[in-house]
């Protein structure tokens, strides 16, 4: 096979079932993570619970505009190229470069993943310190996380793939 020849991932390990699952489970999770709440915040008798879409909405109408698109960047549309992207590369035929240039972008992508999560880390260990309020990280954002981590691996899963390969040619 030439370098300008296209080929899938998907084509050239037909027999790679896990690669497959783990893409679908990591879009679930990334779906559930995106809709279930992430976090709970206890202000003396009342309390709000929050997923990231909701999040990105009640930041948007309080006219934190700013906020909202960087949260709304960095928790729906990256993490969605990412999987997009490892979809593509496992179905959609490209030349090896193409294939090569598109996993070091998902590499670099990669390093921002987990932002959201960390952010509500910071969220949490902020209000525990506090007297009058708490916070509870909820199922959600363990889904969300779940699914970056899966996004990590299927990412390192088909750059292996794409290494061993070129070893062989």
């Amino acid at each position: 096979m030439t370098h300008d020849e296209k080929q899938s991932l998907r084509d050239l390990n037909p027999k790679r079932i896990d690669v497959v699952l783990l893409m679908i489970l990591s879009l679930f999770l990334f779906l559930a993570g995106l809709y279930l709440p992430i976090i709970t915040v206890r202000k003396l008798w009342a309390h709000n619970v929050f997923s990231v879409l909701s999040g990105i909405i009640s930041l948007w109408e309080e006219k934190y505009y700013i906020l909202a698109i960087i949260v709304f960047v960095f928790s729906v549309i990256f993490p969605l190229f990412k999987l997009i992207s490892l979809f593509v590369l496992w179905f959609v035929r490209l030349t090896e470069n193409k294939r090569k240039r598109l996993l070091g972008y998902l590499e670099v992508l990669g390093k921002w993943s987990m932002l959201d999560v960390f952010v509500v880390a910071i969220i949490i260990v902020t209000i525990k310190l506090g007297v009058l309020a708490s916070a509870k990280a909820e199922k959600g954002i363990y889904c969300f996380a779940a699914s970056i981590i899966l996004a990590m691996i299927i990412t390192a899963m088909q750059n292996g793939l794409v290494q061993r390969r070129e070893e062989v040619l």
